[in-house]
């Protein structure tokens, strides 16, 4: 599955764009560089039913923004994306 893949699914199952969790976290102080990992999962994991690996993509969107590295831009095969910039604002856009 794709980066953006894991974050539309996300959307499909909270109704919460990654933008909206960019902004929830930083409402909390999870934005904070300093912020553990391990703490804005167990939030995302408490809150809103995500599991290990989609908590993770959202940790990436909240710590990182929407680059994400070459690694599978252009290949073939099931975690291919489109670009290495995510699309933040929701699937819909």
């Amino acid at each position: 599955m794709s980066f953006q893949a894991y974050l539309d699914n996300i959307e499909t199952k909270t109704g919460k764009t990654p933008n909206d969790f960019i902004d929830l976290a930083r409402a909390k102080g999870l934005d904070n560089p300093s912020t553990k990992t391990r703490e804005i999962v167990a939030w995302l994991k408490a809150d809103f039913g995500l599991g290990q690996v989609h908590a993770m993509a959202l940790v990436h969107v909240i710590k990182h923004g929407a680059d994400i590295g070459d690694k599978h831009v252009g290949k073939t095969g099931s975690h291919r994306d489109e670009s290495n910039t995510l699309r933040l604002t929701g699937k819909d856009t």
